[in-house]
Order: structure tokens, then C-alpha cells, then sequence
């Protein structure tokens, strides 16, 4: 259900806006949508896992609040991440 390290540092390197920044919201942003991605997967086969399903909820939830705070910085940058991401919206 976690990602592994040599994929969060390929997700680091993707998308941050500079060398060593991986605090950026791009970059939570994409960490995020690979943990939920891979949560998403697990429920095909776990249908009663109601714990792992908050943990879900609140990743989504903290991964459209860092989307709401780029859309309102820079709307650019907002569409090209989601649209880097393939997320719909």
C-alpha cells in the first residue's frame, strides 16, 4: 500500500520545481495521488477495510486542499499539473 522509496525519489525528481525541493505542493501532490492510486487498488480486493478507507478519504481530502492553494496561486501551473497527473477536474 506504501510506495517504495526509489518511487517517491523518481516522483521527487518529476516534479519538483528545483534540485532537492520536496516540499513544493507539485511535489505532495504527486506523492499523494501515487499513495491513493495504489489505496484505490488495494480496495478492489479488500472491500471492508473501513480503516485503510479514512486514511483514503483524508488523502484525498489533504490532496485538494494543496490543489485549491496552487489553483488560487497560479492557475498554469494548476492545469498542468493535473493534467500531468491525470486528474480529472
Amino acid at each position: 500500500m506504501s510506495i517504495t522509496a526509489d518511487r517517491k525519489a523518481l516522483l521527487i525528481r518529476d516534479y519538483a520545481l528545483k534540485p532537492g525541493d520536496t516540499g513544493s505542493p507539485e511535489v505532495q501532490v504527486a506523492i499523494l495521488t501515487e499513495r491513493i492510486t495504489n489505496l484505490t487498488g488495494h480496495f478492489k480486493s479488500h472491500v471492508k477495510d473501513n480503516h485503510s478507507r479514512r486514511g483514503l478519504l483524508k488523502m484525498v481530502s489533504q490532496r485538494r486542499t494543496l490543489l485549491d492553494y496552487v489553483k488560487n496561486v497560479d492557475e498554469g501551473r494548476y492545469k498542468s499539473l493535473i493534467e500531468r497527473l491525470g486528474i480529472r477536474r
